[in-house]
């Protein structure tokens, strides 16, 4: 079958060029009308698997700089100085599972998620390690140079895969969105894997940038957890950063191309939902695009990206912080439609916790993601949305078992780059919550049992999605491509 399908026994039998075009016509405002003629849909099967096609959208957090697992999710008390941390496990809801006493909220939720302790992946390096764990794919392609610049030969991230396979929701959202901003090295240079590769540059996801790219020296979930790159070397000026709702600034006939970098602040939107309007009358668009511009007045679309205006219970539960914002925006944007959402909490490498790793992460960096993730698994319960919304949570690595010192830079210890292991978390969408998965080392520094791979991860999403286990997406010669390089995670879904 043609791979431009996710769940599906319907799915629109266009290229995704085409697909794009018209599903982001009325938010985005890329060229492209008549809609309704594109839902022409033929048949595809469904595996038996456990769990398949459960989820109707996935949320995948991704923590830039790599989760120690040692003081998150995979504890290890009993090992000897040098490498137990100084965090001490607790109970959480379900007998005989524990993770770290500064995940408290999470722990109280543990009938939701579960979590995989042996995902492996050969490399340290942070930027062939986002490029794994975004693509799914733990080998470089053809081409890859690792120099920090996204390039057509990359393979396409798991977002642009999800996106191009599944069906929309609504056909006036992207099928695929990354938020709040891209990743940036502090050296300017952007990491790769989250593109479209070689799908073509048409099947990006759709960038939201509402935390705008400061300085790199500043890391955490500003305003009010912030922390210096180098503790010993704190930057002169303040973080500035100032978390905005992005708004869409539309012409006529732009592409995905062209319309990249077009955010502007979120309280123009009324005028310039006017003087569209009266554009497209003066232009003689047609129907679907009339309808489509107007959409821009939706106030559940409006609601989906103003985070920072929303009601002061809502900010308190998520923490009006740069990652309690992107959460809340994230489920906004599930709920509103939008098929595959990836968050990125903390640009430039924040979980990069060489030094001071005990501090950063009782204080900056576990308080707002207990908080926000909390929230975000609360508020899709209460709607109903749980059981059909996937989470995924991962970093590019996991982190040493032995812990380093580097007195040039930092007060305290913390942990170097380690692709050997890594826990990642899930929730909804057919996981089968109070579950652990796989086990590491008595030092949490190999996998001991169920090894897992990036590409295992990815078949997890797309299975839970309902993207068929032959499924192929097709480049622009008509060359078929698969999706899957793995098999689901056993015992993950059901």
């Amino acid at each position: 079958m043609r791979g431009h399908d996710a769940r599906s026994l319907q799915h629109p039998a266009v290229s995704r060029r085409t697909a794009i075009q018209a599903g982001a016509v009325g938010l985005l405002g890329l060229a492209g009308n008549h809609v309704e003629s594109l839902r022409a849909a033929d048949s595809g099967r469904l595996t038996d698997a456990p769990g398949a096609g459960r989820a109707k959208a996935c949320i995948y957090i991704f923590l830039s700089g790599g989760l120690s697992q040692h003081e998150s999710f995979d504890l290890k008390p009993e090992a000897p100085d040098g490498i137990r941390g100084e965090f001490s496990p607790i109970a959480t809801a379900t007998p005989g599972i524990e993770i770290s006493e500064h995940l408290p909220m999470l722990a109280q939720r543990s009938r939701h998620w579960a979590v995989v302790r042996s995902l492996t992946h050969p490399t340290n390096s942070h930027t062939t390690g986002h490029f794994y764990m975004l693509t799914g794919r733990s080998k470089t392609p053809p081409g890859y140079k690792g120099d920090r610049k996204p390039r057509p030969s990359d393979w396409p991230s798991i977002a642009s895969v999800a996106g191009d396979a599944t069906t929309p929701r609504n056909n006036n959202l992207p099928p695929a969105v990354v938020l709040p901003e891209r990743l940036v090295h502090w050296s300017g240079g952007v990491i790769p894997g989250a593109y479209g590769g070689i799908m073509g540059q048409h099947r990006d996801p759709f960038f939201v940038e509402a935390s705008p790219y400061g300085n790199p020296m500043w890391r955490g979930a500003y305003p009010e957890y912030t922390f210096p790159n180098q503790s010993k070397k704190p930057p002169t000026s303040a973080d500035a950063r100032v978390y905005q709702a992005p708004n869409l600034k539309l012409q006529h006939g732009m592409n995905v191309g062209r319309f990249d970098g077009r955010l502007n602040l979120l309280k123009s939107i009324d005028r310039q939902r006017h003087a569209l309007e009266q554009s497209a009358e003066t232009q003689q668009y047609d129907r679907s695009r009339q309808s489509a511009i107007s959409l821009l007045a939706d106030k559940k679309i409006h609601r989906a990206f103003d985070v920072t205006k929303a009601d002061p219970k809502t900010q308190q539960r998520y923490g009006a912080n740069s990652f309690g914002w992107s959460l809340l925006m994230a489920f906004r944007l599930v709920e509103a439609g939008v098929n595959m959402v990836q968050v990125n909490l903390g640009n430039n490498e924040t979980w990069d916790t060489h030094g001071d790793s005990f501090f950063r992460l009782k204080e900056r960096l576990f308080p707002p993601t207990d908080r926000a993730l909390s929230a975000l698994l609360d508020d899709l319960e209460t709607t109903g949305l749980l059981d059909s919304t996937m989470i995924a949570m991962a970093g590019e690595f996991g982190r040493t078992p032995k812990l380093s010192t580097l007195t040039d830079s930092f007060n305290g210890a913390g942990r170097d780059h380690w692709g050997a292991v890594q826990s990642v978390f899930f929730a909804g969408g057919g996981v089968n919550g109070g579950t652990v998965i796989g086990s590491s080392d008595k030092t949490g520094g190999y996998p001991a049992t169920s090894p897992q791979k990036p590409e295992n991860m990815a078949a997890s999403i797309y299975h839970a999605l309902g993207i068929p286990a032959e499924a192929a997406w097709y480049d622009e010669l008509n060359r078929p491509h698969r999706i899957y390089h793995g098999e689901p995670i056993p015992g993950l879904l059901g």
